[in-house]
Formats: structure tokens, sequence, C-alpha cells
């Protein structure tokens, strides 16, 4: 996948740019736009470069499976990324990926690269009954939410979110028992989604313990990303859950749907909560 000059990408194609250095090395600048406070970049923003990586070294076209171990934060700035192949066939590719910033690896990446179809679908988990995008609340655009942990300029800026309201209460300071949260995303400069965004969006809620009233950075440890379908245009509904929130830890599973209500993404990972 050949990588333009990033006057010519979109917002998000610029910020996961990926590009090859003389002797063959692959080279990336981690944007400190996409962090989600304190400069902290975001997983999943970290783990579309990687994918990008994946793609560039692969005869397929899209990342289908993505398994990262996020060892440490990111610093914004020169990252390098190390692709070593694994089997191939015909239909799918395995690779490993490094990525590393100055101080070392960051995250290992396990990738598996597919070309994506039109399918039939035979059993699909339907998405929720969720108000309009416009009926939503948006949560870039409300000032009293200034407050609130990850709610600054960052990833805010680059993804548009329109939080369900019947998850978003404890925005307004009423939590929930049930640590879910939904919210229809979308890239803010217009660019369409596809299979690179859907590992970003996969990644793009506050932390599930937010829902119920537990604020602050909630690291991730390992995320699993499966890439379904290729999107349609237009707004994707996210919903993450938490099953389980004990002893510093928490999982949250994601399903992203897209305009049409087509499955098109899940993620399952590991975290640490955040402290009280």
């Amino acid at each position: 996948m050949p990588q333009n000059d990033d006057r010519a990408l979109s917002d998000f194609d610029a910020a996961t740019a990926v590009r090859r250095a003389e002797g063959g090395a692959l080279l990336a600048d981690l944007h400190p736009e996409w962090e989600v406070g304190g400069g902290i970049l975001n997983g999943g923003y970290l783990l579309s470069v990687a994918g990008r990586a994946a793609v560039l070294e692969s005869p397929h076209e899209h990342p289908v499976a993505m398994s990262a171990s996020y060892l440490r934060a990111a610093a914004a700035g020169p990252a390098t990324l190390t692709v070593t192949p694994g089997p191939a066939g015909r239909t799918l590719a395995h690779s490993l990926v490094v990525l590393s910033d100055a101080a070392g690896p960051v995250i290992t990446v396990q990738a598996t690269t597919a070309t994506l179809g039109d399918g039939d679908v035979e059993y699909s988990v339907p998405m929720p009954e969720v108000p309009s995008p416009d009926e939503c609340l948006d949560f870039a655009a409300n000032p009293d939410l200034a407050t609130v942990p990850m709610h600054r300029p960052g990833l805010t800026c680059h993804i548009q979110s329109r939080l369900d309201p019947a998850t978003a209460t404890w925005t307004r300071g009423r939590p929930s028992d049930e640590p879910v949260l939904r919210s229809w995303v979308r890239l803010a400069d217009g660019r369409p989604a596809d299979p690179l965004a859907l590992l970003t969006f996969a990644d793009v809620l506050p932390p599930t313990s937010f829902a119920t009233g537990r604020m602050g950075w909630a690291p991730t440890v390992q995320l699993q990303v499966l890439v379904r379908a290729l999107p349609a245009p237009g707004w994707c509904l996210v919903e993450a859950r938490a099953t389980e929130i004990a002893d510093g830890w928490s999982d949250e599973d994601y399903r992203v749907w897209d305009s049409t209500g087509r499955l098109v993404a899940q993620s399952r990972q590991l975290a640490r909560t955040a402290r009280r």
C-alpha cells in the first residue's frame, strides 16, 4: 500500500502514515494530537499505525485480526516498525509487528491480513436501538464536561463522538450500575472509515469504568481486534461493555456496527482500572 505525501492525505492517513526509509526500515511519526489526556497516545491509534505496517509488508490489503500487547505508554515523535513475516497463504498472511519509539519497544502485535469482500451474513448480533447522532450527546461540544478526564483537545478533535444518552448519565454526575458505553463515531475530517480506521474505533471510547463513576486513565495491557467487513460510509455505532472490574483490572468487549447495521469489527481488551 503506497504512502503519498502527507499534504495529499486525510488527517487520519497522515497521522498513521508509514514510510520506507533507505535500507528498507519502516518509519512513522506518532502525532501528539491523537492523545487521550496527559500526552498519552490512544492505544487504538497505535494499533492502526502497526496495522498499516503489517499491510505494507503483506500481499493482502486489510488487517483482519490484530492481537497487541502494550508494554508502556508511547511518546509522540519518530517511531520505527519492524515486521517479521510469518506463514502466508492464498487468502491470508501472518506477521509479527513491533512498534518502538526512542526509548524502545512500545507494542508487539500478532497481525493477520487478508482481503475482505462483501460476503453474505448468515447470523449477526443486531445493532442496539440508539437515537440518531443528532439526538445524542456531542462529547466534545459540551463545555460543562471539561472537567471529565480525557475530555480535552486530542482524540476528540479527530474523531467525532455522539454518546447514547442512555449510557451517558455519568457525564451529568449520575453513574450507572452497569459498565456499558455506546456512541456514534466517525472521523472528523469526513474520511470514510476503512479497516485501518476500525482498529482505532475498537478502542475509541472512554474506559467503561467511567459509566460507573470511576474516572481516570485506564491503560490498555492487551487488545485483540477482529475486522469483520468493509464498513459502509457514515457514522459507526460503537458499544463497549465490561464483564468484570475487580482487583485493579478490567476487561472490555467492543462491537462496532456501520451505518447499515452491519457488524464490522469486534475487540476485547484487558486494562488496568483507573484509580479513584
